[in-house]
């Protein structure tokens, strides 16, 4: 069967794959639907040992015990990463540096920092702005008769919400989807010279871009309950300032995080409603016997966002460095060992999830894993339900019959699961 998402492989292909599955040399079919090959190897090598020495685990219990132990799986990547990428390059001090690829007490007091400009009160006064924003692009949507879900919409709104959050100026941020792709592409397993060269610069870039701009907050703060910059620049006084590195990275970081991961989110729900017609006709007609009521029409979209992550999440690889000597899924795992953990094989294992590969919208009990667990737990993932929430339920409430008129384009990585073009048309 043909879908707009791309071609569902068959059984056998899924088979042939697993077999000799290996991330740094993945084949084209792979990208387009990888979850077949995700279910062979959950039920066949869970705890697979890879031609590299790693370990790529499948099940949702597994990943669930390694997130919760921060002690004995790392997320440190020094170790993972120096031969990567070089010891003294821009990627090796960007991902080495960032929050999410740090442990406690680096981690701790980032984490901190921007918690506290993320805030339950903090992402509720975001909201008014947001909607305005995601009204505007479906004006702009409304005239032209359609365009591409991602350039048009997906890619726009985390932008500039992640911009307001740093202070960013309007007129800066044109280049920070092609830094924030860049960057983020270096994570894949296999790496091209060309992309590594990209994100080099990319890193570059973006860093002396952000030093002029955290010279200017420095003489003119923002409210650092609201001003995600202002409250990483600290005051000289207290004990969380940062180093330049640990700001500058850190700034860097949280605008690709917020950028990419919510783009793929409403690029990827847009995209499998019209693969999934049923679904889409029950969540319209839900939407519009829930208008008047705001506060349950929120109530029910949340649990569709929830579920819209866990069939599609945007991240679908997390990893960890085991520190000693451990068993995982009764698989004992060497100190020093690499693991990868397969989110996108976990959110649909059928111990945890009924019909896992279905797409069910008003799914209860839905502990996916997209936005990981424990102290890594993201730390944006209210932010963006919110952005998912909004420009979802609001882009469907305006064009209920809006269809693809071209096949859409996969982004074509493992790592983050997404596409790069998705042309459609509304009545």
């Amino acid at each position: 069967m043909m879908t707009a998402g791309g071609a569902q492989m068959s059984q056998l292909r899924a088979q042939e794959i697993a077999a000799t599955f290996d991330l740094r040399a993945l084949p084209p079919d792979f990208y387009a639907d990888p979850y077949p090959v995700y279910d062979v190897l959950r039920i066949q090598n869970p705890v697979r040992l890879m031609p590299d020495g790693s370990y790529f685990l499948t099940r949702h219990a597994d990943l669930v015990a390694v997130y919760r132990d921060a002690t004995t799986f790392s997320s440190d990547k020094k170790v993972e990463f120096e031969p990567k990428y070089g010891a003294t390059s821009p990627l090796y001090a960007h991902h080495t540096t960032s929050l999410v690829f740090n442990d406690p007490p680096l981690h701790t007091r980032v984490r901190k920092l921007i918690m506290g400009a993320l805030s339950r009160r903090a992402i509720a006064d975001l909201e008014p702005g947001l909607i305005a924003l995601v009204d505007s692009l479906l004006d702009a949507i409304q005239s032209s008769g359609g365009g591409d879900l991602i350039e048009d919409f997906a890619a726009a709104i985390p932008v500039e919400v992640i911009g307001n959050l740093l202070g960013v100026p309007h007129a800066d941020r044109t280049p920070l989807r092609k830094w924030s792709l860049a960057i983020l592409g270096a994570l894949e397993p296999r790496l091209t010279a060309e992309q590594e060269a990209l994100g080099n610069h990319s890193v570059n870039e973006f860093t002396n871009y952000l030093k002029r701009l955290v010279a200017d907050r420095g003489r003119h703060p923002g409210n650092p309950e609201h001003d995600v910059l202002t409250r990483l620049i600290g005051d000289e006084s207290g004990n969380e300032k940062l180093s330049e590195s640990e700001l500058l990275q850190n700034c860097v970081f949280i605008l690709n995080a917020g950028h990419e991961t919510t783009t793929n989110l409403i690029g990827n729900a847009l995209v499998a409603l019209t693969d999934h017609p049923q679904a889409k006709a029950e969540l319209l007609l839900k939407q519009k016997l829930l208008a008047p009521d705001l506060c349950g029409l929120e109530a029910y979209l949340n649990p569709v966002i929830d579920e819209f992550l866990r069939f599609e999440p945007s991240n679908q690889l997390s990893n960890r460095r085991v520190m000693k000597d451990t068993q995982i899924g009764g698989v004992p795992i060497a100190a020093g060992s690499l693991l990868t953990l397969c989110i996108g094989a976990a959110n649909r294992d059928p111990a945890r999830f009924d019909q896992p590969n279905g797409l069910l919208l008003e799914r209860q009990d839905n502990r996916h894993l997209a936005f990981g667990l424990g102290i890594h737990q993201c730390a944006g993932m209210s932010l963006a339900r919110l952005e998912g929430r909004v420009a979802i339920g609001r882009f469907l409430q305006r064009f209920p019959d809006y269809r693809l008129s071209a096949p859409p384009v996969r982004g074509g990585r493992a790592r983050f699961r997404g596409f790069l073009n998705v042309p459609f048309v509304v009545a």
